[in-house]
């Protein structure tokens, strides 16, 4: 027998303090692919949707794609861009309900839109009105995800990314397809068990480079090995959503009785929770980080300062100038900086020459009282570019991206990267492809939280996290949260369970 498996992707983590929304344009800017198109695009790379592809040649499926979309973290997503790319995967779904065995989705976990707290549950609620209560649906999320009730209710199959940086994207995409094969031959009958702690997030960001979620999700993987189970995913959460279920979740995907499973899931939620006081990363205040770098000796690379606070990635604006502010002012050497996102500035400079001295006001327009206001400079125009790049690294290897209309500049002796759409730096070709070789430089500042660890660790010498007082600050407690639910750590830090 041949199975038809509807497949999706579409993916969004919302930052609700983001004066952003985010709308239909934000996917068509980043990556909004329908039908073969989307297979061609993603269908190899590290995705969910290659996962779900492996699976499909392997087993002889026939896969229906509907559409692969998601947007830069920001703003929660508008009704009109959630109705129109829900509607066209619930739209696929009604279309071959006659035919259809299962459906595979590549979703975020933190979706919020503008009419509801839950973006994924209310997808799959629209889905499973569309095919009804039994059909298998298998989902991956990202270990940032919210797990919320909805989603383990109406999806039988629920799978997190083990990896931050997310290099493995493809092979749990795959491991969700296997599942849900078995389960669309009636060998099994899948269901997800869900383990929850009051946390607005995993102490430590759900790093698994190093710290205590290298011996969770040992354990995780250890126990998949148990009988009638299949997946365990542990999820830090992401604590920038002001929602009621918010926080870090255990999942456990078996047959038969999920009870059974619930011990050991507490056992690493309770691990989550009593390591709360126990972070491993030091953030570094912006003002004290010239220091560190002036003083800094190269030694088999450079130095790497990651900008966790402005983290285009958790929905930060990308355009805050506290960090660039203080390295331009100490006057740091053979430095470079990627990136500010500036789309005013970006258009004004490719009104010039290479080569002119032109006097701008760069980044801080977003909200200037949030990770600093404009710097005003006078900068050398050392390049122009469209901002296409393919990338390379393990995480974005094969993905083609762009910055949008892009601009190097140099300022004393730092080349900053001016651009027109925000991403976070996790790849080297979104420096090297525009004239810069981070591996060359003795200073190297970036914004990223952690995606940058996979391809920028390799050749740094040391690695130093700033946080520069913008929106996605590692300290929680200085955000306006009204929708989550208290006592909750660590805005109130003295809880107990």
């Amino acid at each position: 027998m041949t199975f038809v498996v509807l497949t999706a992707e579409f993916a969004h983590e919302s930052n609700t303090f983001s004066r952003n929304p985010t709308g239909y344009q934000a996917f068509a800017e980043r990556s909004l692919h329908r039908g073969a198109q989307a297979l061609a695009e993603r269908g190899e790379a590290n995705t969910p949707l290659a996962g779900f592809n492996d699976v499909a040649r392997r087993e002889g499926w026939e896969i229906v794609h509907t559409i692969s979309a998601s947007a830069q973290p920001g703003g929660p997503v508008t009704r009109d861009a959630f109705d129109r790319i829900a509607g066209e995967i619930v739209e696929g779904a009604r279309a071959n309900l006659d035919r259809l065995n299962g459906i595979a989705l590549g979703l975020h976990g933190a979706m919020v839109t503008d009419f509801c707290q839950d973006g994924e549950g209310e997808l799959l609620s629209r889905l499973r009105a569309a095919v009804g209560p039994d059909l298998p649906i298998a989902i991956t999320l990202d270990p940032h995800a919210n797990v919320t009730r909805a989603m383990c209710d109406l999806a039988q199959i629920v799978l997190g990314y083990k990896t931050y940086p997310h290099v493995d994207m493809r092979e749990i995409g795959a491991q969700a397809a296997g599942i849900l094969h078995r389960a669309m031959t009636g060998e099994i009958r899948p269901r997800t068990l869900r383990v929850h702690r009051p946390m607005l997030e995993e102490v430590n960001g759900g790093r698994t480079d190093i710290g205590p979620m290298v011996d969770r999700l040992a354990a995780a993987r250890a126990y998949e090995n148990e009988p009638g189970v299949f997946a365990v995913s542990v999820n830090g959460g992401f604590g920038n959503a002001d929602i009621a279920e918010v926080g870090p979740t255990v999942l456990v995907t078996a047959h038969g009785d999920l009870a059974r499973h619930r011990p050991f899931a507490d056992t690493i939620a309770d691990d989550i929770w009593n390591r709360r006081l126990d972070p491993i990363t030091r953030f570094v205040p912006a003002a004290e980080v010239p220091a560190i770098a002036k003083a800094y000796v190269r030694r088999g690379g450079p130095l790497i300062i990651a900008d966790y606070a402005d983290n285009p990635g958790g929905g930060g604006y990308g355009d805050s100038t506290t960090l660039l502010r203080h390295l331009i002012e100490a006057d740091v050497r053979d430095a470079c900086f990627g990136t500010i996102f500036d789309p005013e500035t970006a258009v004004l400079l490719h009104r010039h020459q290479v080569g002119d001295s032109v006097r701008i006001q760069l980044g801080g327009k977003t909200d200037p009282r949030i990770g600093g206001g404009p710097l005003d400079l006078t900068v050398t125009l050392k390049l122009k570019s469209d901002g296409a790049y393919v990338g390379d690294g393990p995480m974005a290897g094969g993905l083609r991206q762009s910055w949008g209309p892009t601009a190097v500049v140099q300022v004393g002796d730092i080349e900053i990267m001016v651009v027109s759409v925000r991403s976070q730096m996790l790849d080297l070709q979104q420096f090297r492809a525009f004239g810069i070789d981070p591996a060359a430089k003795t200073v190297v500042a970036l914004k990223s939280m952690q995606h940058f660890r996979a391809a920028f660790e390799p050749i740094a010498g040391e690695v130093i996290v700033c946080d520069s007082g913008a929106l996605c600050t590692p300290d929680l407690s200085q955000l306006p949260y009204v929708n989550v639910p208290r006592p909750i750590f660590p805005l109130d830090r003295d809880m107990a369970l």
